[in-house]
């Protein structure tokens, strides 16, 4: 799975504040149908990545602080601490006993070539244009 429900409910959230009002979490959640204590969290990572404004006390709530046109898919991936990978050899972390003991592997040179075009799709579309474009 390259989108987790933790970046669905992100989206969620984002459309739910697209109209650039003031929302509590609760009215959120309860709207798009997501657990609160989840969009507690994903609120706060939002906040983090500086697309939510969170504003604290009795008339707090949050909403919208940047422009989703110039925030991506892949943006929003990464915000949420996803790394999008097809498998684990995609990490450049990742020590595969395989290659070390052959000095290369025809698969992970497959899956790079496939790693790098989906990351180049999900950089190519908007946040905005995910979030607002009309149902075909």
């Amino acid at each position: 799975m390259v989108i987790t429900r933790e970046t669905d409910y992100a989206l969620r959230i984002l459309r739910a504040l697209l109209d650039g009002k003031l929302h509590t979490a609760g009215q959120i959640a309860q709207d798009e149908l997501l657990p609160q204590a989840f969009a507690y969290k994903i609120l706060k990572k939002l906040e983090k990545a500086g697309l939510v404004e969170v504003v604290r006390g009795t008339a707090g709530g949050c909403r919208l602080s940047a422009d989703l046109t110039g925030t991506s898919l892949y943006d929003l991936m990464k915000a949420m601490g996803e790394r999008g990978n097809l498998s684990s050899c995609m990490d450049p972390a990742y020590q595969c006993p395989w290659r070390s003991c052959h000095g290369g592997c025809t698969v992970h040179c497959k899956l790079a070539e496939i790693q790098n075009k989906l990351d180049e799709e999900l950089r190519a579309h908007s946040l905005q244009e995910i979030l607002t474009d009309p149902l075909i």
